[in-house]
């Protein structure tokens, strides 16, 4: 199996940007408990964070390319703003979980909508960064 792992922009400010609501935990602190997690379940696992949205949707048509089988996606403030990136999973049609480490329910108004929800298989929002690793699991149980 192969799952790809998306970042937007400024998540690779982790750990540092706004730790009372992102907590200290570093981009590679969780792709390496992703790598982890993935090789005691056999699946191969790639890593992609970009500030830009053209560079989000190019790796996704790549990952098209590359028969990955999921996506996992941190798309930031992209989630909010970014018809492209709806546009791009549809046109791609891979299958792919949704995460957010704060609860975007509870933030601001412009925050509650996402672009992506209504066509992902789900929704992990507020769990903070274990919520990757949830959404890993989950694909892991599809099979």
């Amino acid at each position: 199996m192969r799952i790809l792992v998306l970042n937007g922009p400024n998540l690779n400010l982790l750990g540092t940007r706004e730790p009372e609501i992102y907590g200290s935990e570093t981009l590679s602190d969780i792709e390496n408990k992703l790598l982890s997690q993935a090789s005691e379940n056999s699946i191969d696992i790639d890593f992609f964070q970009s500030n830009s949205e053209n560079g989000l949707i190019d790796r996704l048509h790549q990952a098209k390319k590359e028969s990955v089988d999921y996506v996992i996606i941190n798309p930031g403030a992209f989630t909010h703003t970014s018809v492209a990136l709806r546009d791009a999973f549809l046109g791609v049609n891979i299958p792919f979980i949704e995460v957010h480490i704060s609860n975007i329910y509870s933030r601001e108004d412009f925050r509650k909508k996402s672009f992506l929800s209504d066509i992902s298989l789900g929704l992990i929002s507020g769990l903070g960064t274990a919520g990757y690793e949830f959404a890993l699991l989950s694909i892991t149980r599809r099979g």
